[in-house]
């Protein structure tokens, strides 16, 4: 198939698919009111990205988790599931998606009701020890007295997110490589394809034959490069659209414009 904007050409390759997987990146999360690192009104164009890295939180946890609490926590922790979130969940329970790899940190996913979540960069929901490796629920500590120390050991605790100057955790990494290679039909939301290795996956994906659907409001680094069919629009509007004609009569259908 040659790349084309041509939206039934996407909902026929999906009720082909016998295993498509779902890749999100930040461009999902926007219309919840969560802005990207990157890019014009990006985090990282008004705080210091530095305060993440592993080396430097460990050097100054007290203005890391500051830093952390800021945005993780008071700005992401009111963020609610959008209809693109919810359109997967339901793909998902309808056969349509196996699985959904996340460059999110937002917990949004699982909210919205998705299952076969595989969190890449980790999930603000969890925390772990650096020292006992011990992992926690977020509720199980006060973000009052900073920085946190483990309940167990004493030890620094961190947010379960991927700090630059950290691998992609496992089995994070293994079980989003295994997806891409086993689907037909690989759909990228909201992903610009600037973050590694996450942007490998769809090419991983397109080398083991699978289809490449893209779902973003403008051109990304995938777009000319390995897009078999690109839907521009926002997120929320596109998946509405391609539930709406996947799953046709559905009940629930209005709710994906409506959120």
């Amino acid at each position: 198939m040659n790349k084309t904007t041509h939206f039934d050409d996407a909902v026929n390759l999906i009720k082909r698919a016998k295993h498509m997987v779902a890749f999100t990146g930040a461009g999902i999360s926007v219309e919840s009111g969560i802005p990207p690192f990157r890019g014009r009104g990006g985090l990282w164009n008004s705080y210091d990205p530095a305060l993440l890295e592993l080396d430097e939180f460990k050097n100054k946890p007290k203005d890391s988790w500051k830093l952390l609490k800021k945005l993780f926590y008071t700005h992401f922790g009111t963020a609610k599931p959008n209809g693109a979130h919810y359109a997967l969940a339901d793909l998902e329970e309808n056969g349509f998606v196996k699985a959904v790899i996340t460059q999110n940190i937002d917990n949004l996913h699982q909210l919205a009701g998705s299952k076969n979540v595989i969190d890449f960069h980790g999930n603000i929901s969890r925390m772990v020890c650096l020292a006992c490796k011990h992992f926690f629920a977020r509720s199980d500590y006060s973000l009052n007295d900073l920085p946190l120390k483990c309940k167990e050991c004493g030890g620094l605790i961190k947010p379960d997110v991927t700090f630059f100057g950290e691998a992609v955790p496992e089995p994070a990494n293994t079980l989003a490589n295994r997806q891409a290679e086993m689907s037909d039909v690989f759909l990228i939301i909201g992903s610009t394809g600037e973050v590694y290795p996450a942007a490998l996956l769809p090419e991983t994906a397109k080398e083991t034959g699978a289809k490449i659907i893209e779902v973003n409001t403008s051109e990304t680094q995938f777009t000319n490069k390995i897009t078999d069919i690109f839907l521009k629009g926002k997120a929320t509007e596109i998946m509405g659209e391609l539930v709406s004609s996947l799953l046709a009569g559905s009940k629930n259908w209005e709710r994906y414009f409506l959120r």
